[in-house]
C-alpha cells in the first residue's frame, strides 16, 4: 500500500480530476453515488429487520465499496477535497460547485431507490420498521444528530483515505470494509445514507395510508439532513481533512 505521505500527495491529485469534471458528469456520477448508499440501505435495512443490527452493519459497506471500485461522486468522501483547496489546487468555487452539484445528485439517486424500492412492494413485510427508521432519524436533537455525523464521517474519510492507498482491488474492499462497518454499528449519521431511510419511511407511510405527525419532509430535512450535513462536513473536511494536511502536507 501507499504510506500516509504517499496518500496525501495522492489525496491532492484525485481532487483536482474531481475539480474538473464537467457539471453534467458531477450530477450524473452523484445520482450513481445516491443510488448505491440507498441500495446498501435496503439491504442493511433488511439486514436489521433479520439478523439484527451487526448484520445491517455487515451489509452496509457495500455501498461505499459500489462508490470507490464502480466510480461515482460521493459527498461525504468528497470532503477530502479540502486538502487540494488548502494547497492551492483547485478554487474554492470549483470545490463549491462540486460540492453541491454531488450533493444534490446523490439526493436524486436516493430519492429514485426509496421511491421505486417502496412502490415495488420490495417492504410491504417490513414496512414497520422502515418507518420506525425514518422517524427515529427525523426527531434527533440538533446538536446531537450534529455530533453523530461528525463521528460518522471522520470514519467515512478515514475509509475512502486509506482505499486511495491500497494497490489492489481486495485491499480497497478491506480497507474501506471496516471503518463503514464501525460507523453504521456505533448508530452515527451518514447525510447520503438519510437521503434513503427520510424518504424511504415518508413514502411507506404514504403508501400505508398512514400519516403520522412525527414523520414528514419538513422534520426530516430540518432535524436530520441539515445537522447532518454539518456534522459530516466538521468531520470530514474539518477533522480529516485538514488534520491530515498538517500531518502530511503542511510545510
Amino acid at each position: 500500500m501507499l504510506s500516509p505521505n504517499e496518500i496525501a500527495k495522492k489525496t491532492i491529485e484525485v481532487g483536482k480530476t474531481k475539480a474538473n469534471l464537467s457539471s453534467g458528469k458531477m450530477l450524473l456520477l452523484g445520482i450513481f453515488a445516491g443510488m448505491f448508499i440507498a441500495l446498501a440501505g435496503v439491504g442493511a435495512t433488511f439486514g436489521n429487520v433479520y439478523g439484527g443490527k451487526i448484520l445491517g452493519a455487515l451489509i452496509f459497506p457495500v455501498g461505499l465499496i459500489m462508490v470507490v471500485l464502480a466510480g461515482s461522486e460521493l459527498f461525504t468522501g468528497n470532503n477530502l477535497m479540502i486538502i487540494p483547496w488548502i494547497k492551492n489546487k483547485i478554487t474554492f468555487g470549483k470545490l463549491l460547485k462540486n460540492w453541491l452539484l454531488v450533493f444534490l445528485g446523490n439526493f436524486i439517486g436516493a430519492l429514485l431507490v426509496a421511491f421505486l424500492v417502496t412502490y415495488s412492494g420490495v417492504f410491504d413485510n417490513i414496512s414497520e420498521s422502515v418507518i420506525a427508521t425514518a422517524t427515529t432519524k427525523s426527531n434527533l436533537d440538533f446538536l446531537e444528530a450534529i455530533m453523530r455525523g461528525l463521528f460518522c464521517n471522520f470514519l467515512v474519510c478515514i475509509a475512502v483515505w486509506m482505499a486511495f492507498g491500497a494497490e489492489t482491488i481486495s485491499g480497497k474492499i478491506l480497507a474501506i470494509f471496516g471503518p463503514i462497518m464501525l460507523f453504521v454499528l456505533c448508530g452515527f449519521e451518514h447525510s447520503v445514507a438519510n437521503m434513503f431511510y427520510g424518504p424511504a419511511g415518508i413514502f411507506v407511510a404514504f403508501k400505508n395510508g398512514l400519516t403520522p405527525e412525527n414523520l414528514n419532509f419538513g422534520l426530516f430535512l430540518l432535524n436530520n439532513l441539515l445537522p447532518v450535513t454539518l456534522g459530516n462536513i466538521i468531520g470530514g473536511a474539518g477533522l480529516v481533512s485538514i488534520g491530515y494536511y498538517l500531518a502530511y502536507l503542511r510545510k
